[in-house]
């Protein structure tokens, strides 16, 4: 491991339980949830933003996500997008993320999912040494990822081109706040295409308040895993 990689490890204070599990013991939070973070993925995210319905389109569909986190959110989005995407598609995928992880993070912990392996061991070979500004990774000639490493704060007002949907994945808004702020989701709101959406396991009744004040049309919805609620929205304008 490289000075790097222990720096922005160490800031992270990255923990393993039960195995393979990363915890965040800075924010207090685990990376995704502890019943199985793939299928709440699919539920949350995907199913959320009405997933892969959306998609079954020419021309690039464009995913914004706050927290990269694992690269789990991503991995299952490429898996699902190679099923069911006509060819003449592709998928753009942009993620804020203030921690990176190193490959070796990240393959430990999306080991767990076999349903994964090959989004996995893609992501791993490709994934820089050097993780900071803005990192472009084109995994196949029509999926290409690009995370922009630093405060989500900073990064998300220079974004110019709009997003057809949203994976809002912060750590828990009682865990991290900022990353939820009227601010940020304003800013996500702004580069949100018109009748463009998001979804996001938080249901804090600041997180909603927020994201309507920023202008979202916003749905509660059934969370995952017997989790009440979930929020989910489009911009209507």
């Amino acid at each position: 491991m490289t000075d790097t990689e222990k720096t922005q490890s160490e800031a992270n204070a990255l923990e393993w339980r039960e195995g393979d599990m990363p915890y965040s013991s800075q924010f207090g939070d685990h990376f995704y949830c502890q019943t199985d973070g793939r299928l709440e993925c699919g539920h949350v995210f995907l199913n959320g933003n009405g997933l892969p319905e959306r998609w079954q389109r020419a021309g690039a569909f464009r995913i914004g996500e706050l927290g990269f986190g694992t690269g789990l959110n991503f991995c299952e989005t490429w898996r699902q997008f190679e099923q069911t995407a006509p060819e003449d598609a592709a998928l753009h995928f942009a993620s804020f993320e203030l921690y990176p992880m190193t490959a070796e993070e990240i393959d430990r912990a999306l080991s767990h999912w076999p349903q994964i392996d090959r989004e996995r061991k893609a992501l791993v070979e490709q994934w820089p040494v050097e993780r900071s500004g803005t990192v472009t990774v084109n995994l196949t000639q029509r999926v290409v990822l690009t995370v922009h490493c630093g405060k989500a704060e900073e990064t998300v007002p220079r974004i110019t081109e709009p997003f057809d949907a949203w994976f809002l994945d912060g750590f828990a808004p009682s865990r991290n706040p900022d990353m939820w702020s009227l601010e940020l989701m304003q800013a996500v709101h702004d580069r949100t295409k018109r009748h463009g959406s998001f979804a996001t396991y938080a249901a804090a009744g600041f997180v909603r308040r927020n994201l309507q004040a920023a202008g979202f049309a916003v749905e509660r919805r059934p969370g995952f895993a017997g989790k009440r609620e979930m929020l989910c929205g489009t911009r209507e304008t």
